[in-house]
């Protein structure tokens, strides 16, 4: 597995690089042999101590993210909640895994047209994202957004061969938009 460590407004100790990287690492023993990427981010916000881990593991991404006061600790939670993402959805998981498939990479996306109109400026992109889609079912890109712990992703629907997202309603269920021409 390689790990990647980025930090933001916050200087990394070597112990602490050390630290991150054994505990990134014991991630490993979920992927047989697959070629995995992890990416680590820290940052500092507010007193808060932020960590951030991406797994990558032929096009599936896995991410866990916490906010806690310790360094340590929220390096601890983000991998700990990759682990729980792992055991629940296992068979899914490796299901996945045996096909080979795009790159699949997060979008984000600028502020609501709603947050715009209050402020009354004129809508600015400041990032852009591109990413390969790979063909798959609403399920599968269910098990993507909750994967990446996202309230909502874009997906090429398998079934219909049509863009489409699914978003985390308020209720806990799910939904789907597909275009109408």
């Amino acid at each position: 597995m390689e790990v990647t460590m980025k930090s933001k407004n916050i200087e990394l100790s070597k112990a602490f690089r050390d630290y991150a990287e054994k505990k990134v690492l014991k991630l490993q023993r979920f992927f047989e042999g697959d070629s995995v990427n992890a990416q680590v981010v820290v940052s500092a916000e507010k007193g808060l101590q932020i960590a951030e881990v991406t797994i990558q593991v032929n096009g599936l991404l896995l991410r866990g993210e916490e906010k806690t006061g310790d360094m340590y600790a929220s390096i601890d939670g983000a991998v700990d909640k990759i682990e729980r993402q792992i055991r629940k959805y296992k068979t899914k998981i490796n299901r996945r895994l045996r096909q080979t498939g795009a790159r699949i990479v997060e979008a984000e996306f600028s502020p609501g047209i709603a947050d715009l109109e209050e402020r009354h400026e004129e809508a600015r992109i400041v990032k852009t994202k591109r990413f390969a889609m790979k063909p798959m079912s609403t399920q599968e890109a269910v098990m993507q957004m909750e994967l990446l712990g996202h309230d909502f992703f874009v997906f090429f629907n398998s079934d219909t061969d049509e863009v489409n997202v699914v978003y985390r309603r308020r209720d806990g269920n799910y939904g789907l938009i597909e275009p109408e021409f």
